[in-house]
C-alpha cells in the first residue's frame, strides 16, 4: 500500500502559509505583560537559561544558584514520579498473580487437586520455580505422603525457621532448604515462607515459594498479600479435612 505523500514545499511560498514566529521583543514585550508565566509554567526553568549577573569577586550570584536548585528539585521530583509508577505497577502485577492463586486454590475439585494446584500450579502464577507445603510429622514415625511437593518435618522445625511470632520469613540471598524445598531445594536462592493457619489441631505448616532470582524476595517487601495467600490456603485445608479452626 502506497503512503501519501507531503506536498513538496518551495521556497517561494507566500509567506501567509508560513506559522509565524514571534521575534525577540515580542516574546520580551509577552513576559512583560505576563510576569506570572514561568509561575505558571514552572517546568520551563529546567530549559531556560538564566543568565550569570557578574556582581564582582567573592559575591554569590543567588539568582543563578535558586534556579539550579529548583532544577534540581524539579528532576528529583520527576524521578521520584517514575519510581512511585514503577512501583505500582509492580504491586498491580503482584496482586494480580496472588488473586489468580487464590481462585485456583479455592476452585479445586478435590484435596488431591488442592495439593497438585499449590504444587504445580501455583509456581507458574507466582512467577516462582518451586512451591512447597511443608508440614511437621506428628507421632514418632515419620508420615509418607503421596504428594510430590509435600515435605513432612521434624516437630518444631516451623518455629525453628519462622521463630514464635513471626508468621512471614522472606530470605533475600539463600540456599534452598531440602527440608522445606526437597528435590527442589537446588534451585532456590530466594525464598519467602508463610506460617499455615489451618487448625488447633493441625500440625504446624507453611507455605514455602522459591525462586531461582537472588534478591526476588527482600525484607523490606510488603508482606500482606503472602498472608492472605497463606491464610486463604490454611482455611481451604481444614474446610476439606473437615478440621476445626
Amino acid at each position: 500500500m502506497d503512503l501519501p505523500q507531503d506536498k513538496p514545499t518551495t521556497p517561494d511560498a507566500p509567506a501567509s502559509h508560513r506559522p509565524a514566529v514571534p521575534t525577540a521583543d515580542q516574546v520580551a514585550a509577552y513576559l512583560s505583560q505576563h510576569p506570572d508565566f514561568l509561575i505558571d509554567h514552572p517546568e520551563l526553568l529546567s530549559i531556560l537559561s538564566p543568565p550569570r549577573v557578574d556582581r564582582g569577586e567573592r559575591v554569590v550570584d543567588m539568582q543563578h544558584f535558586m534556579v539550579q536548585h529548583q532544577r534540581n528539585e524539579i528532576a528529583q521530583i520527576k524521578a521520584l514520579q517514575k519510581d512511585i509508577v514503577s512501583a505500582s505497577r509492580a504491586n498491580l502485577a503482584v496482586q494480580a498473580r496472588v488473586h489468580a492463586a487464590v481462585l485456583a486454590i479455592i476452585s479445586a475439585r478435590t484435596f488431591e487437586q488442592l495439593i497438585q494446584t499449590v504444587t504445580t500450579d501455583l509456581a507458574n502464577l507466582l512467577d516462582a520455580d518451586v512451591v512447597t507445603i511443608a508440614v511437621e510429622q506428628q507421632g514418632g514415625q515419620r508420615t509418607k505422603l503421596p504428594h510430590q511437593g509435600v515435605e513432612i518435618l521434624q516437630p518444631g522445625t516451623v518455629a525453628e525457621v519462622l521463630g514464635p511470632e513471626r508468621d512471614i520469613v522472606l530470605q533475600t540471598e539463600t540456599e534452598g532448604d531440602p527440608r522445606l524445598f526437597g528435590a527442589g531445594a537446588g534451585l532456590v536462592r530466594s525464598a519467602a515462607l508463610a506460617r499455615l493457619p489451618v487448625s488447633a489441631n493441625a500440625p504446624a505448616g507453611m507455605l514455602c515459594i522459591g525462586t531461582r532470582k537472588p534478591g526476588k524476595f527482600q525484607a523490606g517487601q510488603g508482606t500482606e498479600l503472602l498472608s492472605f495467600l497463606a491464610r486463604v490456603l490454611g482455611i481451604t485445608i481444614a474446610a476439606w479435612l473437615d478440621l476445626p479452626a
